[in-house]
């Protein structure tokens, strides 16, 4: 097989530009959202802790006006005395408990909004990324999306565990190449003799036109799946932004 070093090389062009794009439009948004919500965050943390000092506040008066009454009571009233403390404790407790469940609420409230945002935040990433890939791919010769992807496909395949590249080619089973288009029949037999030659015997698939790949292919069988493929890029791109954002939480 010849490769055609031009449209390889104009293929590196691109992803170097569709890496640039990413890296000026895409994680600086990103980064000012997180900033964003961060502030919104020690926004909620502040209105919880004015409750606190309010609950605090409030403590400090129920003990005062319980020592007063106490110290009033102490001599003629000592039943009165021991009530007067023991309606201060549960004042006391009350007051704790309806400080801590402002807190925990707060906290609540933080997280989820925290946990919303970076998902909506990974969606917006996920669909730009894609719609930026497609208009880049959109200037390159439909045999961009498939031709230089075939050697890296059969790589993969020539590196899959000796079992199960015998049971690809022993099993019988029709294999399915995932394709962004319709191929030609000199890319179905660039495709056949590629990965042949990775297996090491023959292998038989039938092409499925997805054009979600939006370039690349994906080949699946009952026993394995290699995936070769700007929407696989993609999707791991996503999840390591989402990853990174719940680390950082």
């Amino acid at each position: 097989m010849k490769i055609d070093w031009w449209t390889l090389g104009l293929q590196t062009v691109n992803v170097l530009v569709l890496v640039w794009i990413l890296s000026r439009f895409l994680f600086r948004p990103v980064t000012a959202i997180i900033a964003e919500r961060q502030a919104s965050a020690a926004r909620l943390l502040d209105d919880a802790r004015a409750a606190r000092d309010a609950a605090l506040v409030e403590k400090a008066k129920i003990d005062e006006e319980a020592a007063r009454q106490a110290a009033a009571r102490t001599v003629a009233l000592t039943s009165a005395a021991a009530e007067a403390a023991t309606e201060k404790t549960a004042l006391l407790a009350a007051a704790r408990i309806e400080a801590e469940q402002k807190r925990v609420a707060a906290e609540t409230e933080f997280f989820l909004a925290r946990q919303s945002e970076t998902a909506a935040t990974a969606d917006r990433a996920s669909l730009l990324a894609v719609d930026i890939a497609s208009k880049l791919l959109d200037r390159l010769p439909p045999e961009a999306r498939v031709v230089g992807f075939i050697e890296g496909m059969a790589s993969q395949l020539g590196a899959l565990p000796p079992s199960t590249r015998h049971d690809l080619a022993t099993s019988g089973e029709e294999a399915r190449l995932k394709a962004p288009r319709a191929l030609t029949d000199e890319e179905l037999k660039a495709c056949g003799a590629a990965f042949s030659r990775a297996i090491g015997r023959p292998v038989i698939f039938a092409v499925e036109i997805d054009p979600g790949l939006i370039a690349g292919l994906e080949f699946e069988t009952r026993h394995a799946l290699v995936r070769n493929s700007f929407r696989f890029d993609l999707d791991r791109i996503a999840t390591e932004l989402t990853r990174h954002d719940h680390a950082r939480q």
